[in-house]
């Protein structure tokens, strides 16, 4: 059978991780059919295609009808099924929560242990007698291995299920985590980390496509704004706290946290994520609306008993029963049910390099990133060196400002971005377009381009220390409102494929920010820190820029364009 040969039947086994739009053609037995709710209809079972489009899988290309004229509440998209109480997306919102932030810490403590470290770069430098180019490798290495290895985890979750990954790889965080405080030389300190990156990577990407699991349309700015503090807030929280750990005990000390909160949160994964990888059947409403009946694994289909009606029966879906919490502990949620094989689960994503959409993501993603881990490396060598001389405790404090920059930025991408949009949905008759997203990148833009110029001035004309701490404000406001403002357009222009297309977006900008860190040491050495941070913001406007002027005017044109390529598997 032809890599892109598939027939309709197969979409949902092809695409099992999406957990907003079906991948299934409708049944065509008229005993078994879903009936569409009134006024709207029901979508027709497709022909084989050699070549499958997005167009045939996701109709409206990301443009819903979020508000009805009738009521102020907004419409539920994707809308869950009435049938079966398994749907993630009709779980108790303290069930989705406990859920989304559990494998939120998981996230966090990946980067608090691994970047927490780089408040003791510049003692552990010395206690192993290693250079700054040498030490900065402890960071370094695992950034390029947290983007690889999405390459790995996520063809792994669409073909198992997210759950098991989740499990095995936050085990194997905590192990990793042990290792590194008994770590008794630089290369085995090294490699910790490195592993560590390898079992945290599983979260880079699925833990962004979770939101799509749990969340409506309505609701993912900010959800995803969640996210992004998280992934972000390791690598501000972690230094603060490891300055004040080392100044009092040791940078091993740091190590022992990290692995004693990792077990716990190890724990709360165990036994309060289940599997949130459902299969969707479309049903395509009035406005582009998607309209979800659910096809669970192991679900069958027949009559259902019309409420109030003896006797009468309705064609539809038989009512799922609820799954009991020792169930949903289960680690096996089954495996695609034709013969897509799970090499074709790796092969799949690539093509999606071509989408814009997936471009301007990684792209924005990667230099935010860039310019957020230069100052973590660069600080402690700047501040604990003369003419500053500071203790490592008070050079932690550098990451307060880094932190509060985090949080701006994730309400900005997030919060902010979803009032907008809303705003502008109410505008446009209640339909919502994925580019409205996109002019708030005004923001990141202007202070985050001003913030990287002050922070390099700040350091190279010896400035007052406060010129540091808000430069670096300044840059980490970006490190999350780009990426949630990026990721949540990704999502919603490839909403049935967003696992994949996520999966591209953070594997590739760490390849991409790796890089650039690889050579920021030479480079700040070579020509100072006021050109190499002027460079940086520079190439930075110009991505963030190039994207909005692109992709705001003519971005729907490229979404219906794009949806239909045949390049998507």
């Amino acid at each position: 059978m032809s890599f892109y040969a598939f027939t309709p039947f197969s979409f949902s086994a092809i695409f099992p991780n999406s957990a907003n739009i079906s991948f299934h053609t409708l049944p065509k037995s008229t005993s078994t059919r879903t009936q569409p709710a009134p006024g709207r209809t029901m979508s027709t079972p497709r022909k084989q295609q050699t070549f499958t489009t997005l167009h045939s899988l996701y109709a409206t290309s990301g443009t819903v009808t979020i508000h009805s004229s009738s009521s102020d509440s907004p419409i539920l998209v994707p809308t869950p099924s009435p049938l079966d109480p398994n749907d993630p997306l009709s779980w108790p919102p303290q069930k989705k929560r406990t859920a989304f932030l559990s494998i939120c810490t998981f996230t966090f403590l990946t980067n608090f242990g691994i970047g927490g470290l780089t408040s003791a770069f510049y003692l552990i430098s010395l206690e192993f007698e290693k250079s700054l180019p040498e030490t900065s490798a402890l960071l370094l290495w695992p950034i390029l291995v947290l983007g690889l290895f999405n390459f790995f985890w996520v063809p792994l979750a669409n073909y198992f299920g997210k759950r098991p990954v989740f499990v095995l790889s936050c085990g194997l965080l905590f192990a990793s985590y042990i290792w590194g405080a008994l770590a008794k030389s630089f290369e085995s300190l090294l490699w910790s980390n490195i592993v560590a990156a390898f079992a945290g990577s599983s979260t880079e990407a699925l833990g962004a496509a979770m939101v799509n699991d749990l969340f409506f349309v309505h609701e993912r700015g900010g959800k995803m704004g969640v996210y992004m503090n998280f992934i972000s807030g390791g690598n501000t929280v972690g230094p603060l706290v490891c300055g004040f750990v080392v100044t009092g005990l040791s940078w091993r000390w740091h190590k022992w946290i990290a692995a004693m909160l990792t077990g716990i949160n190890f724990a709360t994964v165990v036994l309060m994520v289940p599997e949130t990888r459902y299969h969707r059947v479309e049903v395509t409403g009035e406005g582009g609306q998607q309209v979800s009946e659910s096809e669970d694994n192991g679900q069958e289909k027949g009559k259902v008993r019309g409420d109030g009606e003896q006797g009468q029966q309705r064609e539809g879906i038989v009512a799922v029963p609820k799954k009991s919490w020792v169930q949903e502990l289960s680690l096996w949620s089954g495996t695609p049910k034709d013969d897509t094989s799970l090499w074709k689960m790796f092969l799949r994503p690539l093509p999606m390099f071509a989408y814009p959409c997936v471009i301007y993501s990684f792209l924005g993603y990667a230099v935010s990133l860039v310019l957020t881990v230069a100052v973590n490396i660069l600080n402690s060598f700047v501040l604990q060196a003369p003419p500053y001389s500071w203790s490592p405790t008070v050079n932690g404090l550098i990451n307060i400002p880094g932190f509060i920059g985090n949080l701006l930025g994730s309400f900005a991408g997030g919060w902010l971005v979803d009032k907008f949009c809303d705003w502008r949905s109410r505008k446009n008759n209640g339909v919502f377009e994925p580019e409205n997203r996109l002019y708030l990148c005004i923001l990141p833009l202007l202070i985050t381009g001003a913030g990287c110029v002050l922070f390099g001035y700040g350091v190279e004309r010896t400035l007052h220390w406060t010129s540091l701490f808000f430069g670096y404000g300044m840059v980490s406001f970006a490190l999350t409102a780009v990426p949630t403002i990026t990721m949540a357009y990704v999502s919603d222009c490839l909403l049935p494929v967003n696992s994949d297309a996520l999966m591209l977006v953070n594997g590739s900008k760490n390849i991409v920010a790796f890089g650039f860190l690889y050579g920021i040491v030479p480079w700040v050495e070579e020509v100072g820190y006021v050109e190499c941070f002027g460079t940086q913001a520079g190439i930075y406007v110009a991505i963030i820029v190039i994207g909005m002027a692109v992709l705001i005017p003519f971005g729907a044109r490229i979404r219906y364009a794009q949806a239909k390529w045949r390049i998507i598997l």
